[in-house]
């Protein structure tokens, strides 16, 4: 199997060195490094690679340089997928990054990149085509949008459902964290759909509908 190739995108030298060894050791292999936004946008053009992993914030502003890039790259090259990674929580910046196609796309807590597995399992379903949102953005936008009434008709069961699948979780995964079956999960997503009045469409993806609809609370 051919290695992902992975852009990394990082200002602070220690940090970005820190990604790129472990990104090698995990099987990946580092097409380029970079420390600014521009900088992220050549290597991209330049190079094509798979994947591309993101700090929200980097020069000159320090603001939301990385994550402006990213929408440039989402935008500019769709079959780049793209992980950003942030200090806090943002969940500005979590709704805009999937504002548009979700497809390959992922914000995660730079505090998960400790925890090897769960970071290099994140990098390759965005890799894949899937999403990865950080649980603890997926908690702050449940506590908002549990209020929000397109939600108040759904279960806890169904809550806690939806918010994996916010995360990125497959049915399997789902099932494998809530410790039920899979038909039980199918059932739980199909009373989703219908209290979102998410009727079946060949022109929609109603799993993708059902989250942005709750990340937009």
């Amino acid at each position: 199997m051919t290695a992902l190739r992975v852009t990394v995108a990082e200002d602070s030298v220690l940090l970005r060195e820190g990604l790129c060894r472990l990104l090698t050791e995990a099987g990946f292999t580092v097409a380029d490094a970079v420390g600014d936004g521009e900088a992220l946008l050549r290597a991209v053009g330049d190079q094509q690679p798979d994947v591309v992993v993101a700090d929200v914030r980097m020069p000159p502003t320090h603001s939301d340089e990385g994550l402006r890039a990213a929408l440039v790259i989402r935008s500019r090259w769709p079959s780049v997928a793209v992980l950003v990674l942030s200090q806090y929580v943002e969940e500005r910046y979590a709704t805009e990054l999937l504002a548009g196609d979700t497809r390959g796309v992922g914000y995660l807590l730079k505090d998960r990149v400790a925890d090897v597995e769960t970071f290099v399992e994140a990098l390759h379903r965005v890799a894949g085509g899937g999403t990865a949102l950080d649980p603890e953005v997926v908690s702050q936008i449940f506590a908002r949008s549990r209020r929000a009434a397109p939600l108040a008709g759904l279960t806890p069961r169904e809550r806690d459902v939806i918010a994996l699948m916010a995360e990125g979780r497959s049915n399997a995964g789902i099932a494998e964290a809530l410790v039920v079956s899979e038909g039980a999960v199918e059932k739980h997503i199909s009373g989703i759909f219908g209290k979102l009045a998410l009727p079946s469409a060949p022109t929609d993806h109603r799993r993708v509908l059902a989250v942005l609809r709750y990340l937009g609370g």
